[in-house]
C-alpha cells in the first residue's frame, strides 16, 4: 500500500480524558466560555440578519443550532489544553502513564464537580 495513515490512538485517548478532566475540574470557567460564545453567536446572527435587504423576510435565530455551535466551540480551548497536559505527562512520566494520570483527573475531577454541584444545591 503506498499510502499509510498512522493515527495514534493512545495520543488521541489522552487528550480527550485530559479535555474531559479539565472541562469537568473547571466547570465554571467552561460554563463562561460556554456563555460567551453562545453571546458572540447571536449577535453575529443578529448582525447577519440586519445587513439583508429589508425586502426579505426576517428569519428567527435558530436557538437549537447556536446552542449546538456553543457548545462544540466551547470545547476546543479544553482540547488544546488537554493537548498540553498529555504531553507534559508524556514528557515527565513517559507514554503509558499520561492515559492513567487522565484517567485519575477524570476521575478525580467528576468527583469535585458532584461535590460542587452538590454544595450549590443544600446552601
Amino acid at each position: 500500500m503506498p499510502f499509510s495513515l498512522s493515527i495514534d490512538t493512545a495520543g488521541i485517548a489522552g487528550i480527550a480524558l485530559w479535555s474531559l478532566a479539565l472541562y469537568l475540574g473547571c466547570s465554571p470557567l467552561s460554563d463562561r466560555t460556554f456563555n460567551r460564545i453562545y453571546q458572540w453567536l447571536i449577535i453575529a446572527s443578529q448582525v447577519l440578519d440586519d445587513s439583508k435587504p429589508q425586502g426579505k423576510p426576517q428569519r428567527k435565530p435558530q436557538e437549537g443550532a447556536t446552542v449546538l455551535w456553543a457548545s462544540l466551540l466551547s470545547v476546543l480551548p479544553f482540547l488544546g489544553a488537554g493537548a498540553l497536559m498529555n504531553y507534559g505527562v508524556e514528557l515527565g512520566l513517559g507514554r503509558s502513564w499520561a492515559i492513567s494520570v487522565g484517567v485519575i483527573a477524570c476521575v478525580g475531577s467528576g468527583v469535585y464537580e458532584l461535590g460542587r454541584r452538590d454544595g450549590q444545591a443544600s446552601g
